[in-house]
């Protein structure tokens, strides 16, 4: 759980988005970023008996600065007003799929799956649901992900408006392999965070992302012969 004084120092600092008032509030800021490192510690605890593959997985990895890169954004706000927690067993450098817990008032969501890939991932990720679309089916079918998240996340700024290129129209996977990520999504309230039982309540939803997560990454992995 996060405390109110930290979801308070995010409010303001939406407000007040800028190097003078972060300067004038550095004391808040590590209050806050103490507090964050806490709750990624407390989802680590509670998630790697539940997924070995994040065995390795050090609060540093899981964590974003607060900084925002604005150097291609039209919104040059220099700090983020959100907090992320990203699970992922990838090295260092490399997309992979994974857990995600979003905090932000308005906005908060739990998310797994893979997020933006690279053509030549996504390439992958395609001949996998293309010749394994069985598999993804059944995962996508099992009861905990069904009640959790629905189904993947299939919107028109997630999907492509025709098949992509080698791909026939009436594969029965057309609707998978049309999507430009891969993901799958759950909202929920930010009173939510301050509850103690937050981290255990969103861990148990997230793991029923972990076969998804498991296809996706089994495709990554596989060398192209």
């Amino acid at each position: 759980m996060l405390t109110k004084e930290s979801l308070q120092f995010l409010d303001d600092l939406k407000r007040n988005n800028n190097r003078e008032w972060f300067q004038e509030n550095k004391k808040r800021y590590e209050v806050f970023k103490k507090d964050y490192h806490q709750l990624v510690s407390d989802f680590l605890d509670v998630m790697k008996p539940l997924d070995p593959s994040l065995e390795f997985l050090e609060v540093k990895n899981c964590t974003f600065r607060i900084n925002r890169d604005i150097r291609f954004s039209k919104d040059k706000s220099p700090y983020k007003s959100h907090l992320g927690v990203w699970m992922s067993a990838g090295a260092k450098g490399a997309n992979r799929s994974g857990y995600y817990v979003h905090i932000e008032k308005g906005a908060s969501f739990i998310a797994g799956g893979f997020y933006s890939p690279d053509a030549e991932d996504l390439k992958k990720v395609r001949k996998e649901i293309a010749f394994f679309y069985d598999d993804l089916q059944e995962i996508l079918n099992n009861k905990d992900f069904k009640k959790e998240f629905g189904s993947l996340d299939i919107n028109e700024n997630n999907s492509l408006k025709s098949m992509p290129r080698g791909y026939e129209k009436d594969h029965p996977a057309i609707e998978f392999l049309k999507l430009k990520s891969f993901t799958a999504t759950q909202v929920y309230d930010i009173s939510e965070v301050t509850q103690k039982d937050f981290v255990s309540k969103m861990s148990k939803k997230l793991i029923a992302l972990k076969p998804l997560n498991e296809f996706i990454n089994r495709a990554l992995e596989t060398e192209e012969f």
